[in-house]
C-alpha cells in the first residue's frame, strides 16, 4: 500500500497550482497603503494652508472695516462727494416759471427731476450754468448741499466760485 499513498500524493501535487513566489513582490517595492496614505495627507496639507489663507485675508477686511469706520474709508468718500457751500447755490440764478402757451416739446420735460412734479405757473425755479436743467429751488438748494453734480445730467459743479462783473459764477465739470 505503500505504493498507492505515493500515487494520491502525486496526483494531488499535480493539480494544485503552485502559490505565487515571492520574487514579484520583491522586484515592485512599492507599497500601495503607504501612497495613499502620503497623498491624504498631502491633501490634508493644503486644505490646512488654504483655510490658513481665507481666514488671514477675512482678518485683514475685518481690521479694515474696523478702520474705516472710525472714520476712515467713509470720511474721504463724504469729502470727495461733498456738496456745495450754501452761499455757492445761493449765487445760482433763480427765475419765475412761466408755462409756454404752446404745448412743451416731448424732449424738454416742465418739470422736476428731484421731486417729479411739474412747474405751475408762478413758481421759483432755479437753472443751472450750462447744461439748463431747471428744478424747484427748495429740491435743487437741498441736493446741490450734498451732491456737486446735477441729478439729471451728472454735470459736476465744482465748488470753486468765481467772481465775475460783482456776480459769483460756478465752474462747471463734465464728467470723465
Amino acid at each position: 500500500m505503500p505504493h498507492m499513498s505515493n500515487n494520491c500524493s502525486n496526483i494531488t501535487a499535480a493539480l494544485v497550482p503552485e502559490a505565487p513566489r515571492a520574487a514579484a513582490s520583491s522586484s515592485s517595492p512599492l507599497n500601495y497603503d503607504a501612497v495613499v496614505i502620503l497623498a491624504a495627507m498631502v491633501c490634508a496639507l493644503a486644505c490646512v494652508l488654504g483655510l490658513n489663507s481665507m481666514l488671514q485675508c477675512v482678518a485683514l477686511c475685518a481690521r479694515r472695516a474696523v478702520a474705516d469706520t472710525a472714520g476712515g474709508w467713509a470720511a474721504r468718500r463724504r469729502a470727495a462727494d461733498a456738496g456745495l457751500k450754501r452761499e455757492d447755490v445761493a449765487a445760482l440764478p433763480v427765475s419765475t416759471y412761466a408755462a409756454a402757451p404752446a404745448p412743451a416739446p416731448a424732449s424738454g420735460a416742465a418739470g422736476c427731476a428731484i421731486c417729479l412734479s411739474e412747474f405751475a405757473d408762478g413758481e421759483r425755479i432755479r437753472e443751472l450754468p450750462v447744461c439748463g436743467h431747471r428744478f424747484h429751488v427748495a429740491c435743487i438748494d437741498k441736493w446741490l448741499v450734498s451732491h456737486c453734480s446735477c441729478p439729471t445730467c451728472r454735470r459736476r459743479l465744482s465748488a470753486e466760485s468765481s467772481v465775475v462783473g460783482g456776480q459769483r459764477h460756478l465752474q462747471v465739470l463734465t464728467a470723465v
